[in-house]
């Protein structure tokens, strides 16, 4: 779906767009009676009095219904975003988006942040005729973090009133250091192996490297990336195939050779491991790939190690020694 939006920069349009993809992707949660205290997700900065019945979601970063039917997500992103968002979130370009926007208000919450918060409808495609998504999406400003909190409803599932309730609750903490931000994984790395991590994506993955560099170019340093994934797991028979598409799917990469590729038992899970030869695209580099994924009946655990093809010796090993000290 292709959107236009005014934009002071190459990289606020592109932010703008990202972000109003969200809108027509992430599904719903309902509200209910409020806590006392504010709940954060897992390494986020905002926090909330959730709703009845709405728990942190393992899925994604926010909350949901456990009965379905409401969801509240929350993206973070750099403190000057706001503007740039406030000026592009037009009724115009979220409409392209699939959000009908009936009210825009702008919100002085009771700490004294500014906020931004539209309320519409989000028709559903499929089947025909389902009834329309009640949206809110809540524009947050901080002095050190930019908020978009995107709550959705289907009809009835919650009120506007408790819905809005939740969201206005919203209270930001200050930023958690990468070691508090690690430790809110929901996986233990136990082991290192040398190697020291850079950072956390979307509470539920990390980056390691071994090296002085945060920034890598040319991957002149080993990177290491461990995540987990709430979502239906393949088939013993599918894991292969979803393993290698899991590989191919990395589009920094080219050129897969694979050298070894099994399944096997360890500590009472299903794991399965690949390595292979591929080439950097962005450099041209040989490199080697070691991938190992773990299934779990409600998702999966997936670590993937990249290093140049002439460290692969002394590499390769402390990758498998990080993977193997993993608790769930």
């Amino acid at each position: 779906m292709s959107l236009r939006v005014r934009s002071t920069s190459r990289r606020t349009s592109s932010l703008s767009l990202r972000v109003l993809a969200l809108l027509s992707v992430l599904a719903a949660l309902p509200t209910g009676a409020l806590a006392a205290d504010p709940v954060y997700p897992p390494g986020s900065r905002f926090g909330f009095e959730p709703a009845e019945d709405m728990v942190v979601s393992r899925r994604f970063t926010g909350f949901e219904r456990q009965a379905g039917g409401a969801t509240v997500s929350v993206v973070e992103l750099p403190p000057q975003a706001y503007k740039d968002l406030t000026a592009n979130f037009t009724d115009e370009n979220l409409k392209s988006q699939g959000l009908v926007v009936k009210t825009r208000e702008p919100l002085k919450l009771a700490d004294g942040r500014e906020g931004l918060l539209f309320t519409g409808e989000q028709p559903i495609e499929q089947p025909a005729g389902a009834p329309a998504l009640h949206k809110w999406v809540f524009l947050v400003s901080d002095p050190t973090v930019t908020g978009i909190i995107i709550g959705q409803t289907l009809p009835a599932a919650e009120s506007d009133e408790a819905m809005r309730a939740m969201l206005t609750s919203v209270r930001v903490r200050p930023a958690l250091t990468l070691d508090q931000q690690v430790a809110a994984l929901p996986f233990r790395v136990t082991e290192t192996a040398g190697f020291r991590p850079v950072r956390v994506l979307g509470g539920n993955s990390v980056l390691y490297t071994d090296g002085p560099k945060d920034q890598m170019m040319n991957l002149e340093q080993p990177i290491l990336v461990l995540a987990e994934a709430v979502q239906p797991a393949p088939s013993a028979e599918q894991r292969d195939a979803f393993a290698k598409a899991a590989l191919y799917s990395n589009q920094t990469m080219k050129d897969f050779a694979i050298e070894r590729s099994q399944g096997f038992r360890q500590n009472g899970a299903d794991w399965h491991e690949i390595v292979a030869r591929a080439t950097d695209v962005p450099s041209g580099t040989p490199v080697v790939v070691s991938q190992t994924i773990r299934f779990q009946p409600d998702g999966y655990f997936r670590a993937v190690g990249v290093v140049r093809a002439q460290d692969r010796e002394t590499m390769l090993p402390r990758f498998r020694k990080v993977v193997d000290a993993i608790t769930f």
